[in-house]
C-alpha cells in the first residue's frame, strides 16, 4: 500500500516536467521539487535497483547507453546477486531497469542504429550525483572536456568509483601513482589515451573493473598483472592495442572484452583465467586460439569469436569447445556441414543457448537493409555442400540465410526439416540456383496439415533464377497459417518469375507491410488472377489494410500490379516507388471516398517516388480507376533520379 504523502506516478512526472522547464541544475532546484524526486528514488526499496540507478551517473551527460551495455555493466559491478545461469542475471538486471523506466529515472529510446538504448535525463542524473554525497568516494568527470587527469590530490585514498570517459584525455603524466586501494570501478573509455605509466596502477590494489574501451592505448602496463582481484577487463575497439601483459595471475577474472582490438594473439597466460565467464575475442587480426585453451577455462557462458556475417573469424578447436557446458551465449565460425552437425550433436540442439550465431563456411556481404538486432539466434549457411540429407536445424532459431550452396533442392522444406523452425522470424535464400518454391507441399509432406513459418516476419529472396512461386502445393490445401504474420517481401533478381503472389494467398498475408520487388526480368503480375476470377467479368476486390510499402524497381514485363478487374484496397499505404515499370499501365489503388463521395488521398500516403526519366510515361500513359487520381494524387509525387 502507498504511504500517506507519497506521490503517485503522475505527480511524478509533473515534478519532472516542471524540473525540465524551470531548472538547469541541482543547485537551481527548489527544495520541494528536490524531495520528491529524492522520495521517489527511495522508494525503489530494493537496495541493488538503488545501485543500479547511481551506477547510471557514471555514464556522461545525455549518453545514450545501450540496454545491453548497461545490464552487462550492472552484472560487472556485482549489483545483481550471482547465479548459476547467464540468462537468470539479465532477466534479473532487466526488471532493475524497467523498474527505473516505470518510475522516469529512467527513458527509452531507439538510437540511429536501430539499438535500444537507455537514458538518464541531466536534471535526474544531477539529483543521483548529489544523492552519492562525497563520503560514498565517488568521483565522476565524465564528459567535462578534460584534457588531463586530475591532479593527485584528488584521487582520495577513500574513492571507490571514478568515471573519466568522454574526454580528451590522451596521456596520464609518468609518475603519478594515485594512492587509492578500495578503488573498485575506474573508467577511461573514450578518451585519445595512447599510454599509461607503470605507477599507475601500483596502489590500486582492490580494482575490480578496469575500462579502456575506445581508447588509443597501444600496450598496457605490466602492473596490469598484479591486479589480483581484477575482474572484468574492457578493452573493446582498442584498435591500437598490439599486446597485453600475462594474465595469468587475474585468477579471479571474470571477464575478458578484447572485442575488435588490434591484437594477433591471444594474451599469455589466459589459460588461467579459470573464473572467464565471458569472453569477447572478435578482433580483426586475431586467427586461432590455441589447442588447449579453450577446455580450460571451463566456467565460460559468453563466449563470441566472429560477427553475424563470420567476418572476421578467429578460428577455434571444435572438439575443445563443445566441452564447454556452461556456454550460453556462442558466436562462431564453422568450416563446413560436417562441422555444424558435430557441434548440433555435442549441444543437444542448443536446447540451453539463449544467444547463438553460426556462420558455416564462407563469409557472407552484410546486408544493411535487415534489422537483424531482434534475432538473438541466427544460422547462416554459404557456398556450403548440403549433402543428401535434410538440414536440421537448431532449437529457438529465428534467423536463417541460405547463400550459394550445392545440393540445395527445390523448395525449402526439402532443404532444410522445417518441423524445428517454429520461431523463425527471418528468411534469407540468395544466389541459389535449384531453388524453385519456398514451400512445396504434396500430400505425402509432413507438414501439410501444420502451420507453415506462421512466424515468419521477414521473407527475401535474391538471385534465383529457377523461382517460379513462394507456395506450391499438389493434392493438398494450402496450409491456413503460411505466412500468416509475414511483414517484408524482398524479391530481387528472380528472372524466372512471372507471378508474385496467387489470389488464394492473400487471405493470410493481412500483416504484409512492404512488398519490394527488384530486378525480376520476366516478372509481369503482382498479385496473379485465379481461373475463376479470369473467366468472370464481375470486378473482385482484394486488401492489404498494413501495406506501408509498395517497391516496383526495373521490372521491364510488368504490364499490371492485378488483372484489369482487381482493386486493390490498402487505406494504410505510406509510400510508391516505381522505377523502370515502361509497360505497367494501371495503378488498381482504391481510393476512399469523403462524405459527399469525392475521392481522396489514402489518409497516410506521404509519397509517391517515379523516376524523372518516366515523368511523361507516368502522366500519360499510367492510368487509375478514378478520372481525376492523378490531380488528387498530385501534391504527393516526387520525381528523383
Amino acid at each position: 500500500m502507498k504511504g500517506e504523502g507519497e506521490p503517485n506516478i503522475v505527480e511524478w512526472r509533473n515534478a519532472l516536467k516542471d524540473l525540465c522547464q524551470r531548472v538547469k541544475s541541482v543547485n537551481d532546484m527548489e527544495e520541494k521539487i528536490f524531495r520528491r524526486l529524492r522520495f521517489s528514488y527511495d522508494r525503489l526499496r530494493k537496495l541493488e535497483i538503488q545501485k543500479c540507478f547511481l551506477y547510471c551517473s557514471l555514464f556522461e551527460e545525455d549518453y545514450e547507453i545501450p540496454r545491453e551495455s548497461l545490464i552487462e555493466g550492472c552484472i560487472d559491478e556485482g549489483l545483481i546477486h550471482e547465479s548459476e545461469r547467464r540468462k537468470d542475471a539479465y532477466d534479473r538486471a532487466d526488471v532493475f531497469l524497467n523498474k527505473l523506466e516505470k518510475n522516469c529515472l529512467l527513458e527509452k529510446t531507439v538510437n540511429c542504429f536501430s539499438y535500444e538504448v537507455l537514458k538518464m535525463h541531466d536534471v535526474v542524473r544531477d539529483m543521483a550525483i548529489k544523492s552519492i554525497g562525497p563520503e560514498v568516494g565517488y568521483m565522476i568527470k565524465a564528459g567535462k572536456k578534460l584534457t588531463e587527469v586530475p591532479n593527485e590530490h584528488e584521487w582520495t585514498i577513500d574513492l571507490n568509483k571514478v568515471s573519466l570517459m568522454a574526454n580528451y584525455i590522451s596521456e596520464i603524466p609518468v609518475g603519478l601513482t594515485p594512492k587509492c586501494p578500495t578503488l573498485s570501478t575506474l573508467i577511461l573509455s573514450d578518451n585519445p589515451l595512447t599510454k599509461i605509466p607503470e605507477s599507475f596502477f601500483e596502489h590500486m590494489s582492490g580494482l575490480k573493473i578496469l575500462d579502456l574501451s575506445r581508447t588509443k592505448i597501444e600496450a598496457l602496463p605490466g602492473s596490469i598483472s598484479k591486479l589480483e582481484y581484477l575482474s572484468a577487463l574492457r578493452l573493446r575497439q582498442c584498435t591500437r592495442l598490439k599486446c597485453l601483459p600475462s594474465l595469468e595471475k587475474l585468477v579471479v577474472l571474470k571477464k575478458l572484452d578484447l572485442r575488435w582490438a588490434g591484437i594477433e594473439v591471444v594474451p599469455q597466460g589466459m589459460e588461467m583465467l579459470v573464473s572467464l565467464e565471458y569472453l569477447d575475442l572478435f578482433c580483426g587480426d586475431l586467427k586461432e586460439i590455441p589447442i588447449g585453451i579453450l577446455s580450460k577455462l571451463s566456467s565460460l557462458q559468453y563466449l563470441v569469436v566472429t560477427d553475424w556475417w563470420g567476418r572476421p573469424s578467429v578460428k577455434i578447436n571444435l572438439e575443445e569447445a563443445v566441452r564447454l557446458r556452461k556456454l550460453e551465449v556462442l558466436e562462431c565460425k564453422l568450416d563446413d556441414m560436417q562441422g555444424f552437425n558435430f557441434f548440433l550433436s555435442e549441444f543437444k540442439n542448443f536446447q540451453s543457448f539463449t544467444t547463438y550465431n553460426l556462420v558455416v563456411g564462407t563469409t557472407i556481404n552484410y546486408s544493411r537493409d535487415i534489422n537483424n538486432l531482434k534475432y538473438k539466434c541466427r544460422l547462416v549457411i554459404g557456398e556450403c555442400d548440403i549433402g543428401e540429407q535434410c538440414i536440421v536445424l537448431p532449437d529457438k532459431l529465428q534467423h536463417l540465410r541460405i547463400h550459394k550452396c550445392k545440393n540445395i533442392r527445390s523448395s525449402l522444406n526439402k532443404t532444410v526439416l522445417l518441423e524445428n523452425a517454429t520461431e523463425l522470424g527471418v528468411c534469407i535464400i540468395s544466389d541459389c540456383e535449384e531453388t524453385e518454391h519456398v514451400v512445396e507441399l504434396d500430400s505425402s509432406s509432413s507438414l501439410s496439415c501444420k502451420p507453415v513459418l506462421d512466424k515468419l516476419e521477414g521473407l527475401y529472396l535474391w538471385g534465383l533464377p529457377k523461382l517460379w512461386a513462394l507456395v506450391r502445393v499438389e493434392g493438398v490445401a494450402t496450409p491456413p497459417r503460411v505466412f500468416s504474420n509475414l511483414k517484408t517481401l524482398r524479391i530481387k533478381r528472380c528472372s524466372g518469375m512471372r507471378k508474385l503472389l496467387p489470389l488464394e494467398l492473400l487471405q493470410v498475408l493481412q500483416n504484409l507491410e512492404v512488398i519490394w520487388v527488384n530486378g525480376c526480368k520476366q516478372m509481369e503480375e503482382i498479385i496473379a488472377s485465379s481461373d475463376l476470377n479470369a473467366s468472370s467479368s464481375d470486378k473482385f476486390t482484394f486488401t492489404f489494410p498494413k501495406l506501408r510499402s509498395l517497391w516496383l524497381w526495373r521490372l521491364p514485363q510488368l504490364k499490371s500490379i492485378c488483372s484489369a478487374k482487381g482493386v486493390m484496397v490498402c487505406n494504410s499505404i505510406e509510400e510508391i516507388w516505381i522505377r523502370k515499370c515502361p509497360e505497367l499501365k494501371r495503378i488498381p489503388v482504391q481510393l476512399p471516398l469523403l462524405d459527399n463521395g469525392q475521392p481522396s488521398p489514402p489518409p497516410h500516403l506521404k509519397k509517391i517516388n517515379i523516376s524523372k526519366h518516366s515523368k511523361k510515361w507516368w502522366q500519360s500513359v499510367v492510368e487509375w480507376d478514378h478520372p481525376n487520381a492523378k490531380n488528387i494524387l498530385q501534391p504527393f509525387m516526387k520525381y528523383l533520379w
